[in-house]
């Protein structure tokens, strides 16, 4: 039986503005459990954990439907950073 390795964050920080806090990417789902889309709040324990590939798939999503997207340094961190 596969495990579901589910102990990841996406996070991202504004390009050139350090003194702004990171966001954190909270993932919409239907009653299905179909990806919708993310939004990034600052929150980070209401963020939600994903695995490799979801936090790929949520990086994609808003890298293509978020218009400041290109604004933010985006990537992957383990929970316990």
């Amino acid at each position: 039986m596969e495990s579901n390795d589910q102990r990841y964050l996406v996070q991202q920080n504004k390009i050139g503005d350090s003194s702004k806090p990171p966001v954190f990417a909270r993932v919409m789902r239907s009653k299905e459990g179909v990806f919708e889309g993310v939004s990034f709040i600052k929150n980070k324990e209401k963020a939600t954990v994903m695995t490799i590939a979801q936090a790929e798939e949520a990086i994609a999503w808003a890298a293509k439907k978020k218009s400041g997207a290109k604004e933010y340094a985006t990537k992957i961190i383990c929970v316990g950073q």
